[in-house]
């Protein structure tokens, strides 16, 4: 029997009456202040801006592109968009010029907000001049009207607009790691739906405190954050740099955390430079010490209050994830995609299963089909691709499953281990096919190497490229140094090629000279390798690496 609904605003408006005094959100502005929003005042004011939206007459459905870091003003204009009828377009915050533009055209916004920015002025062409921006306490300087003045002169909006179950909500534009970004078409049953399978799986609950910080614009965010906050009604905090980032996270004292494997590597690899795993591996099996050590590491990370800690975008190697579990912190991987509003498949609470991305959430089916690919069905499923009904046939079964382009495998559980992505894998000119995702998992699990991608299309033997970590890059050059990096690197891929078979063992590590960022355009905004760049980059020097009989080569 399918469950009644609660839809988004139906809990805005809850929460409005329920805890109307309780704090929501709490915002830093900078300086050390930290400005916290009840749910009376947050809901009064993205009332107070629907109020000014729908002054503006634009036709009902309108997209409205939302482009900022996360901020309590980001979920506020959330709100706002939808209580005035309209359609909501979050824009990852570190997207050039070309890419605002595109968005922005092909979904056909009328308004901006433009937030909490590093770098407006490289996204700023992409804009167009005559385009309707507001902007929020955090945005950079400019002279479009603001949200203060906004809500300071407007009423609240009573009441708010209808809005139909199955009526879209908001078009999510997914990262582009594979060409144009494609908008995702998401109703509010799909993010309902989602909302509450997840605290139904997790038994969330309103005392809970998160930490908002991975981009709002990607749904894995969104889902567990924006939605599940809004759901639950738990205290949700906010980041307010990198910098201070450890800062943030012992103010929240977050009882649910999110991140990504780059995240949960860097955790790592900032523990070992205080103490050598060699160390902490004796320490930790003193009994004596062992609780002490585990509560001071978890304590320095600001995560001793964490009950669920989620890692998702991407797969995290397995001694990465046994490492944490050492620690007392079982890290719950999650697999999902923009798609279905990342509500597909999540790790229990002492069920998960190393090397495996969990479960079917409430109400998911999963099948394999006989090439290998993973498809899963749910009423979380997007209702297509704005204006591409091609590249939805392609993507969509005719009876509604979602085709993923992921590999993978069951076991008895129905826990769901991916083996790799369809298109991704590659052929050597021997006629043998490589995975290459698997053996990249096993290359950052190494606490030298930050980012690895393995290529060898039409090649004899694949190989690799990786990036250092950000502490080592900077030694490098020194010779010792680097002969022990050598070292290192030999027996990490000696170790890797041991468990491959033979046609998948690498013939050689190149050692990249660059750094993969988002801003040269090596990396997506969810820090995703793209890969067709990285291997396009390093195309010409293919030849001259095979022609060498090195096992590992430093990029000249």
């Amino acid at each position: 029997m399918a469950r009644k609904l609660s839809l988004p605003l139906d809990k805005v408006q809850y929460w409005e009456e329920q805890k109307a005094q309780e704090i929501y959100l709490s915002q830093p502005m900078g300086n050390g202040e930290v400005v916290d929003y009840t749910w009376r005042r947050a809901v009064g004011e993205a009332r107070r801006m629907a109020t000014y939206l729908k002054s503006m007459d634009l036709p009902a459905g309108s997209r409205i592109a939302i482009i900022s870091k996360n901020c309590a003003h980001w979920i506020m204009s959330d709100w706002a968009i939808w209580m005035a009828g309209h359609v909501s377009v979050p824009l990852y915050p570190t997207l050039n010029a070309e890419t605002v533009r595109y968005i922005l055209d092909h979904s056909g916004a009328e308004v901006a907000f433009v937030g909490k920015l590093d770098d407006w002025e490289m996204m700023k062409p992409g804009v167009p001049e005559t385009m309707h921006c507001i902007s929020y306490p955090l945005s950079p300087e400019t002279d479009f009207p603001t949200w203060n003045e906004i809500v300071a002169q407007q009423s609240p909006l009573q009441p708010v607009a209808e809005r139909d179950p199955d009526e879209m909500a908001t078009i999510v534009y997914t990262s582009g790691s594979t060409g144009k970004p494609k908008g995702v078409m998401l109703s509010f049953a799909n993010m309902a739906y989602a909302a509450e399978g997840c605290i139904q799986a997790l038994d969330v609950t309103p005392d809970e405190r998160m930490l908002s910080y991975l981009p709002l614009a990607h749904v894995f965010e969104r889902f567990v954050v924006e939605l599940g906050s809004l759901y639950a009604g738990f205290h949700l905090y906010f980041a307010q740099t990198l910098d201070t980032f450890l800062q943030d996270l012992q103010r929240a004292k977050p009882t649910l955390f999110l991140a990504v494997p780059r995240i949960w590597t860097k955790f790592q690899a900032g523990v070992f430079q205080k103490m050598p795993p060699e160390k902490l591996d004796r320490l930790l099996k003193i009994p004596l010490l062992n609780r002490v050590i585990k509560k001071k590491i978890l304590t320095n990370l600001g995560l001793e209050h964490v009950k669920f800690a989620g890692s998702g975008s991407a797969p995290l190697a397995g001694e990465i994830l046994e490492w944490y579990r050492r620690l007392g912190l079982e890290l719950l991987e999650g697999y999902g995609m923009s798609e279905n509003f990342a509500y597909s498949h999540m790790s229990m609470p002492g069920r998960s299963r190393t090397g495996y991305v969990g479960e079917p959430l409430p109400g998911v089916e999963t099948r394999i089909t006989e090439e290998g690919e993973v498809q899963v069905r749910s009423p979380a499923t997007m209702m297509g691709y704005y204006r591409d009904p091609e590249k939805t046939a392609e993507t969509m079964t005719e009876d509604g499953f979602l085709a993923t382009g992921d590999k993978g495998e069951e076991d008895e559980l129905k826990r769901l281990k991916l083996t790799g992505r369809i298109k991704e894998i590659f052929k050597t000119s021997k006629g043998k096919y490589v995975a290459p995702a698997p053996i990249e998992n096993e290359l950052v699990a190494h606490p030298m190497v930050e980012v690895a991608c393995v290529s060898g299309a039409n090649q004899t033997s694949p190989y690799a490229l990786v990036m250092l970590g950000e502490d080592v890059r900077p030694r490098i050059s020194n010779p010792n140094y680097r002969k022990e990096v050598d070292k290192q690197l030999e027996h990490l891929m000696e170790e890797v090629n041991q468990g491959l078979d033979p046609h998948e063992q690498l013939k050689f590590m190149v050692v990249v000279r660059d750094e993969w960022t988002i801003e040269n355009n090596f990396l997506t905004p969810t820090m995703k390798l793209k890969r067709n760049v990285v291997e396009d980059a390093y195309q010409n020097k293919m030849d001259d690496w095979y022609s060498r009989s090195q096992t590992i080569i430093w990029e000249d």
